[in-house]
């Protein structure tokens, strides 16, 4: 087949393309760690509905996952990167009138319409990335995809408090309750609309590359390239497609969709609730906190490259994942607020601050999620073939899980404690775990395991 050898040199414009959406998905995504305090304080929030604020922007995925991938199916590839590119400017302009106004549901609107642009973005982007060379190395492909998104999400959260927070970086609930009425209203109000100038600024920017995309001749290479690999594939693993008639006939697409499901929540909860968790015990500039996340994810990220599949499968760098992240979950349900020798002994001699061990632990959970995105995408799609496409949008639809695990954190939180609420990273941990040892090698719900998988 002759395009075994163009691929490779037709794909290196939309590699591009896809390298910079992957790192303003990171940038979008990770600023909701910084923004859930800042609105928490600007609008009076407690901490289940401040995290309100993350599951509004991921039940998007939910509800427009399969629209999109339809959407995706009739304007081709290009053209859906420029319609999900106008869509998220659209919701970050929704920031104006909630800033403005101060009100909670246009800000939750406002991540709504976020969230959708990127739904159709991410449905088309990583079964590119998957299926664009041998399924062996797809993990390090999404690893370099993951450096973009990640190294974004270091950066949202500081330049977050530089633009946004400025003389604001101490100010917390607590602080703004104890103030005078009148004065608690103006700290507010001067607060909100500190968001304006950076948020119009972010879309005019995407509406430009949108504009810029728009004009460009770009290959839709990404649904052809994943459906004749997927094929290929296909042939070499005893053609797991063929004689299946529904999507839901792959208990590897299945399972990975449940167990993506709760990556996205322990992801989204150890990303998003850091900065929370750290204004609760009195961390100074909560709103940076998401960086120290980011930063692990990106340490992962680049073990990641290195290892796979040089040393370990991506089977095997799944299951390590899942044992990390569980073995550091049960140690922050035990750690201590008032001691820090974790940070001390990882980064304090680097002059960078250091954090209360429990707060450490939740940085470090990054590290043990970091490869479990990269190498769940091309497990769970393993053998698909013509139902490549369908089986994203299902994998989309997992990301649910940032919309619901983050609100059940905040009503145990509140009813409990911030850190014992971290219990409910443990069920996440196992699921993920029960699909990197057995579910991603079936093939038929009878629990056999068919057919030559990527591991």
């Amino acid at each position: 087949m002759t395009h075994a050898t163009s691929a490779p040199r037709s794909s290196f414009m939309p590699m591009c393309i896809i390298a910079l959406l992957f790192f303003i998905f990171g940038f979008v995504t990770w600023l909701n760690g910084a923004l859930i305090p800042f609105l928490q304080v600007v609008c009076q929030l407690s901490d289940p509905q401040a995290l309100m604020i993350a599951s509004c922007f991921y039940f998007a995925y939910v509800v427009m996952a399969l629209p999109m991938a339809m959407i995706l199916e009739k304007v081709g590839y290009q053209y859906s990167m420029v319609l999900g590119l106008s869509i998220i400017a659209l919701g970050l302009l929704g920031f104006i009138p909630a800033a403005l106004l101060q009100e909670f549901w246009i800000f939750l609107l406002a991540q709504f319409v976020i969230g959708s642009g990127l739904t159709i973005l991410q449905t088309a982007a990583n079964p590119y990335v998957v299926n664009v060379g041998p399924t062996s190395s797809a993990a390090a492909r999404i690893a370099i995809m993951g450096l973009l998104n990640k190294g974004a999400g270091i950066l949202a959260p500081v330049l977050f408090t530089a633009w946004v927070l400025g003389g604001f970086s101490d100010i917390n609930l607590t602080l703004i309750n104890e103030m005078p009425a009148q004065q608690q209203q103006l700290q507010i109000e001067s607060m909100a609309h500190q968001l304006i100038t950076p948020y119009v600024g972010m879309a005019i920017a995407l509406l430009i590359l949108a504009s810029g995309l728009s004009r460009f001749s770009l290959p839709d290479l990404a649904l052809v390239a994943s459906t004749e690999n997927n094929e290929a594939y296909a042939g070499e693993a005893n053609q797991g497609y063929i004689g299946k008639s529904t999507i839901w006939q792959f208990p590897q697409l299945v399972l990975g969709a449940i167990a993506l499901f709760f990556y996205v929540g322990v992801e989204v909860i150890a990303g998003d609730t850091i900065g929370l968790y750290g204004a609760s015990i009195g961390v100074a500039n909560a709103t940076t906190l998401t960086s120290y996340t980011m930063a692990f994810m990106v340490v992962g990220y680049i073990l990641g490259l290195v290892c796979i599949p040089r040393f370990v499968s991506q089977s095997t760098a799944l299951r390590l994942s899942a044992t990390i992240g569980f073995v550091i979950s049960i140690a922050l349900l035990i750690s201590s607020n008032e001691q820090s020798q974790i940070s001390q002994l990882l980064w304090g001699w680097t002059g960078i601050a250091t954090l209360p061990n429990s707060v450490a632990l939740i940085a470090l959970l990054g590290l043990a999620n970091a490869m479990v995105w990269p190498t769940l995408w091309p497990l769970a799609l393993a053998e698909l073939g013509r139902f490549t496409a369908k089986g994203s949008a299902i994998l989309i639809m997992g990301i649910a899980g940032g919309a619901l695990m983050p609100l059940i954190y905040g009503h145990l939180a509140q009813s409990s404690s911030n850190q014992q609420a971290y219990w409910i990273l443990l069920p996440g941990y196992l699921i993920i775990g029960f699909y990197a040892f057995y579910g991603y090698a079936m093939r038929n719900w009878n629990g056999k395991h068919e057919g030559q998988t990527p591991t």
